[in-house]
């Protein structure tokens, strides 16, 4: 059974703690602003010890990124834990938490991706507790009026036993920019959005539905074989209402792609899915026609599977995306390159 967290509200505290990377000074305008955007919205936004640090690769100390994080989750008055955004070492943090501690805690939301989706998966997969994949802190700023995000915030409003709806975007971006040169920068997609079905009949439309699990596959991978990783029992406990596994590839090179997607084959990652949905990757192609790329890489480790795979979602490092809650049972409507998603808090 998924716990779902309560409905953020007007007026709720939200924890802004930093388990993977942290803010260093060039982007502390940026964070302002996300901050500045979050107390727009009538949140209020707690900010941790070691949100605005970073070194080796990480906000600090393990012992000490875990020992916040804890207290957040654990926190009563807290209703959200918003990293800033992803980074390297989140998988750090899982050893040190107490398991025993959260599991007999009420749930709170956690939002974001990348790294993030590390402690997302874990949650979900340890705890049954609802898991937001979704626009990271600093994506958050004044400005900001893509309609995926505008609909973030009622979307983790929704009560228990509510939905809501998304529509694949009409258009995505591929260049960040600088936030040290431009903190004040939105998303500018000028791309079109176009879907696809990975099938030899493009034009055919799909329909399924069941319980959502994923995240960045470059970080979740790490998880396979543990029980913070255990995708085969959540999809044998999804039952009769099924599973959707959604991932994206942020830096691994093709070749390392289809590996990764073959070795997670081998740990029943992809048995007895109802979907598969894959977002926009942002590791690119090496152009040499020797090489494998992206496509072909998915090609070669997804082909063969007896469900419907959907390429080019709005899931990612490749913005917008959607708000993807773990644990919450989605219908997916595909058809002529777009598609439109439903999820139900049950």
């Amino acid at each position: 059974m998924i716990r779902y967290p309560a409905p953020l509200h007007t007026g709720a505290r939200v924890a802004i703690t930093a388990p993977s990377s942290g803010v260093g000074t060039d982007c502390h305008t940026r964070l302002d602003l996300a901050l500045g955007w979050l107390r727009q919205q009538g949140l209020v936004p707690l900010e941790g010890r070691h949100l605005r640090t970073q070194h080796k690769q990480a906000s600090a100390p393990a012992a000490h990124r875990s020992a916040e994080l804890m207290h957040c989750l654990l926190a009563t008055d807290i209703a959200a834990v918003i990293p800033p955004w992803g980074g390297e070492l989140a998988i750090e943090v899982l050893p040190r938490l107490d398991w025993a501690a959260l599991e007999r805690a009420e749930p709170s939301w956690l939002l974001g991706y990348s790294d993030t989706s590390t402690l997302l998966m874990a949650l979900t997969l340890r705890l049954r507790w609802a898991t937001a994949h979704g626009a990271c802190l600093m994506d958050l700023v004044p400005g900001q009026n893509d309609p995926l995000i505008t609909g973030l915030l009622p979307a983790l409003g929704t009560m228990a036993g509510g939905r809501f709806t998304q529509r694949s975007s009409l258009a995505w971006q591929a260049d960040w920019g600088d936030y040290t040169v431009h903190p004040e920068r939105v998303f500018a997609p000028q791309i079109p959005t176009r879907l696809a079905l990975l099938d030899v009949n493009p034009g055919r439309a799909a329909r399924f539905s069941g319980r959502l699990i994923g995240g960045c596959l470059d970080t979740i991978r790490n998880l396979a074989g543990s029980p913070c990783g255990d995708v085969p029992r959540f999809v044998r406990d999804a039952g009769e209402a099924g599973a959707i596994l959604y991932f994206e590839n942020c830096n691994l090179r093709p070749s390392e792609f289809l590996c990764v997607l073959q070795g997670l084959k081998l740990a029943g990652w992809f048995d007895g899915l109802a979907g598969v949905l894959v977002g926009r990757s942002s590791a690119g192609d090496v152009r040499t026609a020797e090489w494998l790329n992206q496509r072909e890489a998915l090609v070669a480790g997804l082909a063969d599977l007896p469900c419907p795979v959907i390429l080019g979602c709005d899931i990612g490092h490749m913005p917008p995306q959607w708000l993807m809650i773990n644990g919450a049972l989605a219908e997916v409507r595909y058809a002529d390159g777009a598609a439109e998603i439903e999820q139900r808090f049950v």
